[in-house]
């Protein structure tokens, strides 16, 4: 496979003009978007606009897609429901050849409650990396809470 990493990350912005998005929601078909779709129609409308800085939402895997990316199965790998991690990493190479800044929105203090594709559960108990009920559980997100001490 060819390395997709062509252009240098750009320098840090004096200000940042950050547009915040969504990959799977950058299409006005009802459909999820894709990761190429995201580089070819809507980085060039984000540069257009002035702004220098993308931070890309719901980039981790969640196999929730209405959690909006908020019910974490996979901290180490980028969602699959949108592309190939090499269509991901085109799309932040295209963004550094336009300048823009690609920030990534990293969910750590939520994950999946589910048992069978997450982390709850992993050990058995109810409370292995995350805080025991009901401080563990976020009723808004349906989400287990980490404990950060462990």
């Amino acid at each position: 496979m060819e390395e997709a990493h062509i252009h240098p990350r750009p320098k840090k912005p004096m200000s940042l003009r950050i547009y915040e998005a969504h990959v799977g929601i950058g299409s006005p078909e009802p459909k999820i978007a894709s990761y190429t779709n995201f580089t070819h129609n809507v980085l060039p409308r984000i540069k257009d606009l002035g702004y220098n800085c993308i931070q890309l939402m719901a980039i981790m895997e969640h196999a929730y897609y209405a959690s909006f990316g908020y019910q974490i199965t996979n901290f180490f790998a980028a969602s699959s429901r949108y592309g190939t991690p090499d269509e991901l990493k085109e799309l932040i190479d295209v963004a550094h050849s336009m300048g823009i800044v690609v920030l990534l929105d990293v969910v750590h203090s939520h994950a999946s409650k589910n048992t069978e594709d997450g982390l709850n559960g992993f050990d058995g108990s109810d409370s292995c990396f995350f805080h025991s009920p009901p401080r563990g559980e976020h009723s808004l997100w349906d989400s287990r809470l980490f404990n950060y001490a462990r």
